[in-house]
This record gives structure tokens, sequence and C-alpha cells, in this order.
């Protein structure tokens, strides 16, 4: 046992003590004992008092003083509230480092709670985002930032992505925005000004497309020409033949890539909505892909098709048809001789899918995360040789972004790739077999 314990039980015998003591000098000891035990009670509802009274005057003045047990219950609060005034100060030092620190940063920063009620936000979150303080604390967000793709995000968008879109307080400047989870069920808003890089990148789209027209003219007048040239054999020295054959064929890949430049800039520049209104009949589509492969591969390869009749997708056909011949035609470019390209059209529970699967050359998987962006080539050589312009990936991807959809690469170098578009379940429609207007279902193979 403690000294103070010790201390408060020889006081509370001899209270009791000194009462009986009295009670038999009177005659009454048992009225003496309880008298001496009613003190030593009255003792501790006066220290609970005194305790209470501190508490109650928010332990602004200081503790009282006690002698025993009190004095040691005293002490140790006394202790717990220094040791709580310094953690407090510290996190009060924290917390305006925190602030200064986000303070100077030029991204707009919002703490929300669960519900998406603005808990804190910096200065830049007032220019960037127009909240004012302090009447917007605990305002929800998606009641001061109204943009509709701000309010998808905020419904459906995940960490990993960010939403860009035109600044509440300044139609001129651009916001890229993402949503960060963090602590418990605590989330982080941060909102970047990326209008320079938005108006660089639109100075790119604008150059690209007006080069891509402007070479067009030119172009067309030299191809004219050449052709002309090898129609007049008899004109010119046999040897030219040769030339004229290259200047044609160089020609009519530069015409090429000039389409795709000019597609890819009308993909990026066009309004994404446009490609959700018309009704695509992909097996038809896919028959006539398959025509245009065999007449590319001849006997070489043997093509496999399968195709459900009934299935069908809302977007646009001739973006889709785009998107989808770029594929089948890579798989037949990079397969080789005896080799077997299958293309496959079929539905389940995650939607509709365009799948081209080849036994080609296959790809390195260092090179799978880079083969959608523009002019990548695995091999730059081989590409040239088999006349590819090194967007139809490109134009592959931006067509689906256009649709919702998402593309899939599975390669093993000398097995072969599968490339797979797939297709939200709400763009896809079905159709009773054999109604007007379906194509009928065909496994077609062919050598």
């Amino acid at each position: 046992m403690t000294r103070p314990w010790l201390g408060e039980l020889f006081r509370a015998l001899l209270s009791v003590g000194a009462g009986g003591a009295v009670g038999m000098v009177l005659g009454r000891p048992l009225e003496g004992l309880l008298a001496g035990l009613a003190l030593y009670t009255l003792r501790h509802v006066y220290h609970l008092a005194a305790l209470y009274r501190w508490f109650r005057q928010r332990r602004k003045s200081p503790l009282p003083a006690a002698h025993g047990v009190w004095g040691e219950v005293f002490h140790h609060i006394d202790r717990l509230q220094q040791r709580n005034k310094k953690r407090k100060k510290k996190l009060t030092q924290y917390l305006k480092r925190f602030q200064q620190s986000t303070e100077a940063m030029p991204d707009a920063t919002v703490v929300l709670d669960e519900s998406g009620a603005i808990e804190w936000f910096n200065s830049a979150a007032g220019r960037l985002l127009g909240l004012a303080h302090p009447h917007d604390v605990g305002q929800r967000i998606g009641n001061l930032v109204r943009h509709p793709d701000f309010l998808s995000y905020v419904r459906e968008g995940s960490e990993e992505e960010a939403v860009e879109f035109d600044s509440p307080q300044d139609a001129e400047t651009r916001l890229s925005l993402r949503i960060i989870n963090y602590g418990k069920n605590k989330r982080l808003l941060i909102a970047r000004d990326v209008t320079l890089l938005h108006r660089l990148e639109t100075i790119r789209r604008d150059f690209v497309a007006n080069v891509s027209h402007e070479l067009k003219t030119p172009l067309t007048v030299i191809t004219g020409y050449v052709e002309a040239m090898m129609d007049a054999e008899g004109e010119y020295p046999h040897h030219w033949q040769r030339s004229l054959g290259t200047m044609q064929q160089q020609a009519a890949r530069m015409a090429r890539l000039l389409e795709d430049l000019l597609l890819l800039s009308r993909l990026e520049t066009t309004d994404i909505a446009e490609a959700d209104h018309e009704t695509v009949y992909v097996p038809a589509m896919v028959a006539s892909m398959e025509e245009d492969a065999r007449l590319v591969c001849g006997e070489r390869l043997t093509i496999v098709v399968e195709a459900d009749p009934t299935l069908r997708i809302r977007g646009s056909g001739e973006e889709l048809r785009s998107a989808f011949s770029n594929l089948v035609q890579n798989a037949v470019r990079y397969t080789a001789d005896a080799g077997t390209v299958t293309v496959r059209w079929f539905a389940d529970e995650a939607g509709a899918h365009f799948q081209v699967a080849d036994t080609g050359i296959g790809i390195p998987p260092q090179h799978l995360s880079r083969l959608t962006e523009r002019f990548y080539r695995v091999d730059k050589g081989r590409s040239a040789d088999l006349g590819g312009t090194g967007l139809g990936l490109a134009i592959v991807k931006h067509v689906l972004n256009r649709h919702e959809a998402s593309l899939t690469i599975d390669s093993e170098p000398g097995v072969g790739s599968t490339f797979t578009c797939s297709f939200p379940p709400e763009r896809v429609e079905r159709t009773a077999a054999g109604e007007a207007g379906t194509p009928s279902l065909y496994i077609a193979s062919s050598q």
C-alpha cells in the first residue's frame, strides 16, 4: 500500500476512533462512531464539491489544495492538464504549419467529410472554385460547384482519374480536379489550374489539323502527276518506272498518314455526344472487314469470324468501323504466313466485346502500355516496311473513349496477340434472330 493510502487509512481510523472515544465519554459509543464516520465522509464530499466547481469553471482556476489521496488525485489531474496543454500546443503548431503550407500551394485544396460537406479550404480554392470563408464551410461541395462534369465525377469518379472543366469563377480558366480518400471517411479535393496545358494541347491539335489539311491538296496534285507519268510509259525512259513506282507508293503512304491525322483531329475536337445517336449493326460491319482482310492476305492466312447476329451497339458507325478495321488490318499485317486471325463479336454480363486475336509475332510486355501513343512503334523498321502509319491504335483508343469503352491487350512474343474492345451494357442492344435488317449468324473460316 502506498504512502497516500496509508495516510488516508490513518485519517479514517483517527476520525472513527475519536468519534467513538467522545461517544464513550458521553455514554453513547455507537453514536460517536457514526459521527466520526460522518465527519470523515463529509471531508470527501467537500473535496468532490471542490473538484466539481473546478470542472464547472472550465478548469481556468488552479486546482484546490488537499492532502492524502485527494492531494494525489489533484496532482495527477494537474499533470494530465499540463500534458494536454503541451500536446494541444504542438497539434496547433502542426495545424498552423499545414494551413500555411496549403495556403502557399497554387492548387485549390478542400477537405470534405463523408457526406461531401466542406470542413476546410485554402485561399486557392476561393480563387479557382469560388468558395467563400466562412460562409461555405459546412456546405456540400456539389451545391457550390454545379458543373455537370464535376457532379458526375463526384458520384462515379475514381481516385486514379481526374476530371477537367472550366472554373466557375472564370470560363477562361481550365481546372483538373481529383478527389482522394484519406483517414476515416475523409476526402481531399485538389484542383489544379491547367489552362496553359489546355491551350498548348488545343494549339497542337489545331496545328496538326491545319497542316494535315494544307498538305492534302499538294499531295493530291503530286499523286496525280505520278499516276499520269506512269500511265505514259512510252514517253519516259524505262528506268524511271521503278522510281515512279516508289514515288507512288510513298505518296499513298503519306495520304494514309494525313487521313489518320485528320481523323484523330476530328475525334479530339468534336463532341463525344455525337457518337450516341446511331444503332450500329456490327455483324454486317465484321463481314465487310473480313472481305477486305481476304483481299489483303489472299491465301496466306486463315481468317475465322464469329459474330452474334442479335447483338447491336449504339454509337457512331463510321468511328467504330475505323477502330475495328485498324485492329483487323494490324492482325493481318503482323501475322506470318499460315497463321490465323480470329475476329469475334459477342456479349456477356459485362457488356459487348469486339475481339481480334492473331498468331503473329507478338509484343514484348514492356511495350504494351505505350502502344496507343501516337507514332509509337515496337519495331520501327518492320512497321515502316509493312506500311503502317503508327496512328492506328491511337485512333482505336480515342474512338473507344468516345463510346465509354476500353481496350485490353494481351500478347506474348512468338505466340500472338489479342485485342479486346469492351463496351458497357447500357450501349448494347438486342434483336430477335431473323428480324428484318439483322444479318444471319455466321462462323466463317477462310484460307
